[in-house]
């Protein structure tokens, strides 16, 4: 069993440790906040300023570390990085050190720990693999159960979604689509990142409505349309009409999410590939300073 396989069947019990937390330094109620991360710390952010938000809890906005607007005047910065070393996030932590930052990280050992006001230690919920699962989905997780909105069957649910069955001729298809509304955009995009690091599948992730207006072009038999949350009204139908492969379930978004990380190593072992080591990819990007 590869390191990730590992790696998501653990989720329900980190996601448990992760609810029972109680961290200082994360946002309070009625603060300005921004997110930030990389690549799948991104995707994580986008889910948690939306929920923050939605809430009424203050506003949020959530940007790849590198475009963070420092000069911005928010009242707390978060960052989002499992390895602690990822260069956009030590550089946008730098650049804001007039803001209350809290990261919330995998690795104790690391730059971060001193470049942030706070740190939230998620050291149960690292990972040896370089496609991140487990540390992504402890930290929202973790970040929901903060806001006061996540289930408390939520370990359940995750357990439930490593045990049903993926959406029938998935790992046959040939292209996927994930799409959201709301918070469940951010998981959209993840879950297409998933696909693409772990097995190079082409895929997309759009807002629901937004499908309409173009992607759903290339729906087709073959192809996968995967639904975090409700489907807008309609759209689902549409999509069964042109035969498209559809993927709909009562699970919580951030449970379903699970089943997508499923997908993307059956993907990579029909394919023959590692899901471990994907191509062209490390487990941190630490780049050349000029």
């Amino acid at each position: 069993m590869s390191h990730v396989e590992r790696e998501i069947a653990s989720q329900p019990q980190s996601w448990s440790r992760a609810l029972e937390l109680e961290p200082a330094g994360l946002p309070e109620r009625g603060e300005r906040v921004a997110v930030i991360g990389c690549g799948t710390s991104l995707y994580i952010a986008q889910a948690y300023a939306s929920l923050r938000e939605a809430a009424g809890l203050g506003e949020t906005d959530a940007f790849a570390a590198s475009e963070f607007p420092a000069a911005r005047g928010y009242d707390r910065l978060v960052a989002i990085s499992r390895s602690g070393t990822t260069t956009e996030v030590l550089a946008a932590l730098a650049r804001a050190r007039h803001i209350p930052s809290v990261a919330l990280t995998g690795d104790l050992d690391t730059p971060i720990v001193t470049a942030a006001n706070t740190v939230v230690d998620l050291e149960f919920a690292d990972e040896k693999s370089v496609v991140q699962t487990r540390f992504a989905t402890t930290a929202l997780a973790l970040l929901r159960g903060h806001l006061g909105l996540a289930p408390a069957d939520l370990p359940e649910q995750a357990a439930r979604a490593l045990a049903e069955n993926l959406p029938e001729g998935a790992v046959a298809a040939g292209q996927f689509t994930f799409v959201g509304t709301g918070w469940t955009v951010g998981l959209a995009n993840e879950a297409a990142l998933k696909l693409r690091e772990a097995s190079g599948a082409w895929t997309e992730s759009y807002p629901a409505m937004e499908y309409r207006h173009g992607p759903i072009s290339i729906a087709a038999p073959d192809r996968v349309v995967w639904f975090f949350g409700e489907p807008p009204t309609g759209l689902l139908e549409q999509v069964q009409g042109i035969g498209a492969v559809t993927s709909v379930t009562t699970l919580d978004p951030l449970a379903d999410l699970v089943r997508a990380q499923r997908l993307a190593v059956e993907l990579a072992k029909a394919d023959g590939l590692d899901p471990d080591q994907p191509r062209n990819l490390t487990r941190s990007i630490v780049l050349a300073q000029p």
